[in-house]
């Protein structure tokens, strides 16, 4: 059943009526509902197209965030085969929030690393909602270190609303850990590419999207705090969220235009939640493109394009 976003609710009259007339149909095989079903479908595909060729920056956080959006793990069964998985930081713990191993995209081995947000509650509990604590960022700077020890490409999946901010966290070196794993995004002689699915917030995402290549999905989301946290800090007043998410310029589109993004992923209609195998069908094809781009450069080459990225980040594409 498909989960409904506040401005989408005339979608759902529309989509809940033809489906109420199919099952008046169905309880009476004399009652034929089909032509007047289709007619509905039709109006709400329309109102669909409308609905999301105008959104605001709020409403593309709301999608960013949509439960049924494919998450990490859906993305690793899709497109990599013979996919190992590595736990723990050989320090602390295993961070569950965190995922990634050894794996084979079109037959080449890389090494994947993705927040995980869980989809279910039991599920979501385990990942910690997607927010990493210090071993997290540890265990996926253990597996840079290792994909560059055997020159293996980094593909990574940013979903995180923000690294875990509890007291744990912080008493084990949570902002240590993320400038940690940042440096080592910088520091490494393989192509790295990352790909905004959900959320990017914060330094959480940051700490794994520090790329020669960073992609976004269209109605992702990518910005220093969430539209919330601006909205409390800057205006401490809650009902500020639509007005923050303008102001930071979080969308896809927004950040192309600052050069922070190099790529959009372009989703179905409605979003990769209403059709999860296109949307990650356009990722396959975005991500063997990017490989393939970066392919055969050597590792001073990698690593000097990498950090000229980031020290001109913001200093081109500022005018609206």
């Amino acid at each position: 059943m498909h989960s409904y976003l506040e401005f989408e609710k005339p979608l759902a009259a529309l989509e809940g009526k033809a489906e109420e007339l199919r099952a008046i149909a169905r309880g009476n095989a004399e009652m034929d509902m089909e032509q007047e079903a289709k007619a509905l479908d039709d109006k709400a595909n329309d109102l669909l197209k409308n609905l999301y060729s105008n959104l605001s920056a709020w409403q593309k956080c709301q999608i960013a965030r949509h439960p049924n959006r494919p998450h990490c793990q859906d993305y690793i069964k899709a497109l990599f085969t013979d996919y190992t998985p590595m736990a723990g930081d050989r320090n602390f713990a295993d961070d569950h929030a965190v995922m990634g191993g050894l794996a084979r995209f079109d037959g080449q081995p890389v090494m994947v690393i993705g927040h995980e947000k869980g989809n279910d509650t039991k599920s979501r509990i385990e990942r910690n909602f997607g927010m990493a604590r210090p071993e997290g960022y540890r265990k996926a700077i253990r597996l840079m270190e290792m994909a560059d020890k055997f020159n293996i490409p980094v593909i990574t999946l940013i979903d995180t609303p923000g690294a875990y901010p509890g007291k744990g966290a912080e008493e084990r070196g949570q902002s240590e850990a993320i400038a940690r794993s940042t440096e080592k995004c910088l520091q490494i002689g393989v192509p790295l590419i990352s790909i905004v699915i959900g959320e990017g917030g914060s330094g959480g995402a940051v700490a794994f999207a520090t790329a020669n290549k960073l992609a976004m999905l269209e109605h992702s989301v990518y910005s220093v705090i969430s539209p919330e946290g601006c909205a409390a800090i800057l205006w401490k007043d809650p009902t500020k969220v639509e007005e923050a998410a303008e102001a930071l310029r979080l969308t896809s589109g927004d950040l192309k235009k600052l050069k922070v993004a190099d790529v959009v992923i372009e989703e179905p209609n409605g979003g990769a939640q209403r059709n999860k195998d296109a949307a990650i069908e356009n990722v396959s094809k975005a991500l063997a493109k990017m490989l393939g781009d970066l392919k055969g450069k050597s590792r001073k080459a990698l690593v000097r394009e990498r950090r000229k990225k980031y020290l001109e980040v913001g200093s081109k594409g500022l005018s609206r």
